[in-house]
């Protein structure tokens, strides 16, 4: 199986982006639809949706189950999945998440993907009332091997837990796809990484560098999850990395434009709200801001192929990069940034056209490999 491609979404709403438009978020959401829909068209064969919560300018994209069935409904081939749905109690009950999944299951007729994690920000918890960070990877553990047994045919026995605890009910729907979904989790630490392997789950990672960054954690997860013990039904051998891209026809359009799409401004906000993760040396504390990058920089990330910017050519050789570290999945946040919703698509038609045939000749998705195997047993 080659490398597969997919967009992300976020509900970004930088101010670069918004100033002078009469209602930038609904402007900004809409856009998110129709990207989806133009990578539906265009070979795209994933659409991850976030879930965040209070987090102004760096997504206002909260109800991400509803935006994901309307999804269903505007699409056709691509997959849509949750990236994430957090499966902390206190933010998201664990019967109404095996619930959300199933009915996203049936509604898309089996393209749902059902990517989880616990959350990356302060803000978030606290808003939800966990004002303990660490607590949430016990909420993790104690809830993710309770959805196998809500899906089952039978009623679900229950649980009595420290985080959450619910009586014997039968949990419905059941899901559409034999015998469930696929499950992801977000990952960025080694020892995530490790831990997704060991529970059979795929992995949903970002990278804000360059890919060599990754090698050793994908290295670790393909070595782990030879044995992996499945939380799920089956394992789901999967590595996603999320980027970004800008691929036009016409490379000095690319350079025009990359400069003005307040890339480094919206890193700054990563590390304004996700504070649970480890501040790289050099970038500053929030409201200070990480300097926006140079013409002269972009130009040589394209010409060291360390960027998936310019031309279908020169995207082509940084898409290679990530397929020789053994990335399963690309996906790019496009409008996670002040590009416009009429560039992204261009660049999704444009990358559609030249990259994708170039990695991702098989037209059955991944997971649905990796189901369809576990499931002839």
């Amino acid at each position: 199986m080659g490398l597969e491609f997919g967009l992300f979404n976020s509900g970004c709403v930088l101010h670069q982006w918004a100033q002078g438009k009469a209602a930038p978020e609904h402007q900004r959401l809409m856009e998110e639809v129709a990207l989806v829909q133009a990578g539906d068209r265009s070979g795209f064969k994933y659409s991850w949706v976030t879930e965040h919560h209070f987090l102004t300018e760096y997504s206002h994209l909260s109800a991400s189950e509803v935006f994901l069935g309307y999804l269903a409904h505007a699409t056709e081939r691509i997959h849509i999945g949750s990236g994430i749905f957090n499966i902390t109690p206190p933010v998201n009950h664990p019967a109404r998440i095996a619930e959300r999944v199933t009915m996203l299951d049936h509604l898309s007729e089996g393209r749902f993907e059902f990517g989880m994690g616990r959350g990356s920000s302060t803000t978030e918890q606290g808003g939800f009332g966990i004002d303990d960070p660490d607590l949430t990877r016990e909420m993790f553990d104690e809830v993710v091997g309770e959805f196998r047994a809500m899906w089952r045919a039978d009623a679900y026995g229950g649980h009595a837990g420290t985080h959450f605890a619910m009586p014997e009910r039968n949990v419905l729907p059941k899901p559409y796809s034999s015998p469930h979904p696929p499950m992801w989790v977000a990952a960025g630490s080694p020892s995530t990484f490790e831990k997704a392997a060991r529970m059979g789950l795929g992995v949903l990672c970002f990278t804000l560098g360059s890919i060599e960054q990754l090698k050793p954690l994908i290295e670790l997860y393909k070595n782990t999850i030879r044995d992996a013990d499945p939380v799920g039904d089956y394992v789901n051998d999967n590595v996603m990395v999320t980027s970004q891209m800008l691929c036009l026809e016409d490379g000095q359009r690319v350079r025009d434009l990359a400069p003005t799409l307040a890339g480094s401004y919206q890193t700054s906000l990563v590390f304004r709200y996700l504070d649970t993760f480890p501040r790289p040396p050099g970038v500053p504390v929030w409201p200070e801001v990480i300097p926006e990058r140079s013409r002269g920089d972009f130009e040589a990330s394209i010409l060291a192929g360390d960027t998936c910017y310019g031309d279908p050519e020169e995207v082509t050789r940084a898409v290679q990069k990530f397929a020789d570290a053994g990335v399963d999945q690309l996906v790019f946040g496009m409008l996670s940034s002040a590009m416009s919703g009429e560039i992204a698509i261009e660049a999704a038609e444009t990358f559609g056209k030249h990259v994708i045939p170039q990695f991702d000749t098989d037209p059955v998705h991944r997971t649905t490999r990796l189901r369809e195997a576990a499931a002839a047993g």
